[in-house]
C-alpha cells in the first residue's frame, strides 16, 4: 500500500512539477533568443516594424494551432470525453479578461519601448526587475496568495541578483522621470498581465491566449508602421529569417510554454524565473556572437538561480502539503 501511494507521488512530482519546471525553463530560454534576431532585424527594418512581423506571423501560427486543436476536439472516437472536459463554460468576466490581458501586455510593451528610448538600458532593467515583486504583491492583494518567509527570500536574492546584472554599466545615478516612470509602469503592467493569465488558464488554451495577445498587438502596430515606416517587411532572406524565428521560437515556443507553466505554479515564482531571460541572452550573445561576459553577469546568474531555487522549494513544499491533505 505503501509502495503505491510513494509510486503515485512520483507521478504527481514528474507531471506537475518536473514537466511544468523544464517547460518553463525551455520557455524563458526561447524568449531569450528573442533578443539575438532583434538584433538581426534592425539592421533592415525599425524596431516597430520588427514587432509588427513578429506579431502577426505569430497570429497565423496561432490561428493554425487552434484550428488544428478545434479539428482534433471533433474526433468521434474522443467526442464525448472532449465536450466534458476540454469545454468550460466562458463567462462573460472571462472574455473581458482574456481582452484585457492582450490589452495589458501590448501597454507593457509599449511603454518598456519607450523607458529604452528615454533613459539608460541599466536603469530600465534594473526597474524591470521589481515585476516579481509586484506580481507577488498583486497575488496576495488580488487572488488571496500568501507567502512563507523562505519564498520572499529567494524573491529579494533574485531581484538582487537581476540588479547586479546591470552594476557594469551602473556608472552613475541619472534620473529620467518620463523613461523611468515608464520602465516602472512596465513592470506593473507585466506583472497584471501574468496575474491575469493565472486567472483564466483554466478557461483558455495557451494558444487561445497568445492568438488573442498577437491579434491585439497586430492591430495596435499596423497603424505605426503604415503611417511612420518605409520598411515594413523584411528585404531580405535572413531579415525573414529572423522574424519568423522570433514568431516560431519566441511566441509560438517561449510565451507559449511560459503560459501553460502558469497552470502549474503561481504567477509570482513565474515572475522570478522570467529574471533569468536577459542573462541567458546575454551568455547566448557570448557564445555566437563572442560577447564580453563580465564577473556581473555569473554572480547574477548564481544570484537569481538560488532565488529561483529558494522560491521553487517553496512552491514544492506547498503543493505537497496540498496534495497529502487531499489524501
Amino acid at each position: 500500500m505503501s509502495e503505491n501511494i510513494e509510486l503515485e507521488q512520483s507521478k504527481v512530482n514528474f507531471t506537475e512539477k518536473i514537466i511544468p519546471l523544464i517547460s518553463l525553463l525551455v520557455g524563458i530560454t526561447a524568449i531569450s533568443t528573442t533578443a539575438l534576431f532583434i538584433k538581426v532585424s534592425v539592421h533592415e527594418m525599425s524596431v516597430n516594424s520588427t514587432m509588427f512581423n513578429r506579431l502577426w506571423i505569430a497570429t497565423i501560427i496561432f490561428t493554425s494551432l487552434n484550428a488544428y486543436n478545434r479539428i482534433r476536439s471533433q474526433n468521434t472516437e474522443q467526442k464525448s470525453i472532449q465536450e466534458t472536459f476540454q469545454k468550460p463554460f466562458y463567462q462573460r468576466i472571462d472574455i473581458v479578461l482574456l481582452i484585457t490581458v492582450s490589452v495589458i501586455y501590448i501597454a507593457g510593451r509599449f511603454l518598456w519601448t519607450v523607458a529604452l528610448n528615454e533613459t539608460t538600458v541599466a536603469n530600465a532593467m534594473i526597474l524591470n526587475s521589481t515585476t516579481p515583486l509586484f506580481t507577488a504583491l498583486g497575488g496576495w492583494l488580488f487572488l488571496r496568495q500568501s507567502f512563507s518567509v523562505k519564498f520572499i527570500v529567494g524573491l529579494v536574492v533574485a531581484i538582487v541578483g537581476s540588479i547586479t546584472l546591470e552594476l557594469g554599466e551602473l556608472q552613475k545615478v541619472n534620473i529620467n522621470l518620463i523613461g523611468d516612470g515608464a520602465a516602472l509602469l512596465s513592470s506593473v503592467f507585466f506583472a497584471a498581465n501574468l496575474l491575469i493569465v493565472e486567472r483564466i488558464r483554466d478557461k483558455f488554451s495557451s494558444s487561445q491566449i497568445l492568438l488573442s495577445r498577437c491579434l491585439v498587438g497586430t492591430a495596435s502596430v499596423l497603424p505605426i508602421v503604415l503611417l511612420f515606416e518605409d520598411n515594413i517587411l523584411p528585404t531580405t532572406t535572413l531579415g525573414w529569417i529572423a522574424v519568423i524565428c522570433m514568431a516560431a521560437i519566441g511566441e509560438m515556443i517561449g510565451h507559449g510554454f511560459l503560459v501553460y507553466s502558469v497552470k502549474f505554479f503561481p504567477s509570482s515564482f513565474v515572475a522570478i524565473t522570467m529574471l533569468l531571460e536577459p542573462i541567458i541572452a546575454i551568455i547566448l550573445a557570448w557564445i555566437i556572437f563572442s560577447e564580453g561576459l563580465g564577473v556581473f553577469t555569473w554572480l547574477a546568474l548564481a544570484l537569481v538561480l538560488l532565488g529561483v531555487y529558494l522560491a521553487k522549494d517553496d512552491v514544492d513544499r506547498s503543493s505537497d502539503e496540498a496534495y497529502s491533505t487531499s489524501e
